[in-house]
Formats: structure tokens, sequence, C-alpha cells
């Protein structure tokens, strides 16, 4: 049996004396998908900034594949760990673009065959030449996730993806992401402050308050009916 995707042990994070992240362990296999739920300040986005090494732990490590990811390069770990911002960074310039500069920071072309691909996936056919800057905040969220799936992750971190998004932005990219991780068998960690979305889509959710987990429920199957 293939051990855990991902895994963290004992994974910490301590800024001026205060622990932000502490003493997570947690196993995620490939298409599981794991909610974080918790109040503001439970160390929700700091525990995916660990994952995806942007931030480094004080304490613990986390397990990519089995392998410590200290051994890989912090640009491979973030290629395989693909992050979605709330907030949408794009780059200046055509959404076609922003889709190849992951693929181009590695050497590789991105067909326009593929472009096409992911578009469509999320919703924006046609949308290849468009100027980012005239995308509304779900088109811009929709390339964010399509951009990401371009690096060809091998998991994916949702960081409150629709919270800055109105009403019905939020309700399509909710069902956007829905849809790719039962077409896709996405790999998920995802933070949400909405519970109730939360159980929409996991199949597990962990619960945090002030760094630690305090709980992790499993999520009744016919939810993701």
């Amino acid at each position: 049996m293939a051990g855990p995707l991902l895994r963290t042990e004992h994974l910490s994070r301590e800024v001026a004396g205060k622990k932000i992240v502490d003493d997570i362990s947690l196993e995620i296999c490939a298409g599981d998908v794991l909610a974080v739920v918790g109040p503001s300040a439970a160390g929700k986005s700091s525990l995916l900034r660990l994952l995806n090494r942007l931030d480094e732990p004080t304490a613990g490590t986390v397990y990519l594949d089995g392998v410590d990811y200290r051994r890989i390069a912090p640009r491979e770990v973030r290629r395989r760990i693909g992050l979605v911002l709330q907030t949408p960074h794009l780059f200046p310039s055509t959404v076609a673009e922003n889709l190849r500069f992951g693929p181009r920071q590695r050497g590789e072309i991105l067909p326009e065959s593929a472009v096409r691909r992911f578009l469509e996936g999320v919703g924006l056919a046609g949308y290849e030449n468009r100027d980012v800057y005239h995308l509304s905040g779900g088109e811009a969220q929709r390339v964010n996730i399509a951009r990401t799936l371009a690096n060809s992750p091998e998991i994916i971190l949702l960081d409150e993806p629709t919270s800055a998004l109105d009403d019905v932005s939020e309700s399509g990219v909710e069902a956007l992401i829905q849809d790719l991780i039962q077409k896709m068998n996405l790999t998920c960690l995802m933070i949400t402050h909405d519970d109730t979305q939360a159980r929409r889509l996991a199949k597990r959710i962990l619960v945090m308050e002030k760094g630690r987990q305090t709980r992790l429920d499993i999520v009744a199957s016919q939810s993701h009916a």
C-alpha cells in the first residue's frame, strides 16, 4: 500500500517567542481533500506557508512522497505543492502568458493546445489573449487556478480561494473547485472560514486553534455525492 503523499511530523513555527504553528502532525494521501478551519489567528495560513516552504519550520518537518522536503529545492517543492491564494496575483500580461510562466521556469514550453485545455477546464474557453487587467475577480481566480494546474502539482493548497469574491463569483469558483476535484482526482488541502463549504468540498476537516490541531473530523461520504 502506498504511503501518504504528504506528511507533517511535529511541524511548528515560532516567531518572536510565539508559536504560530504548534506541533502539527497529519497525513494526506493521493486523492484526499482536507479542509482546515478555525478562528482568525489560528495558524491556518501559516500552516500553508510551511507546507509550500514559503516559511521554514522552527521544529519538525514535512515529507513529500516520503522524502524530507528540506532535501528538495524550494522551487521544486513549490511546483509539486501548488498554492492558490485568496487574492490572485497575476502577472501583467495575457492569460496565456500567465499559464506559461511556471513551465517556462523549468525550460518547458506550454503548447497552445495545453493552454486551451486548462482554460476550458476552468470555464474560460477563448480567454488565451485576454489582458488580465480586464478580468473580473471570479475570472482572475479561475486563471489563478489554471496557472497552478499548468505546473502539474501533486498537491494543491487553497487559501480561502473564494473569500475575496462576491456571492455569484464565490458560488461559481466553489463549483469549479468541486468539479476539478472530482474529474481530476485532485489532492487538496484547503483553508476556509466557512464550515459548510468545508463539508461540501472536503473528506476530512482539521480544526485549529492558537496554532494547534484540536480536532480532526471525517465528513460523511454522502456530502460529496
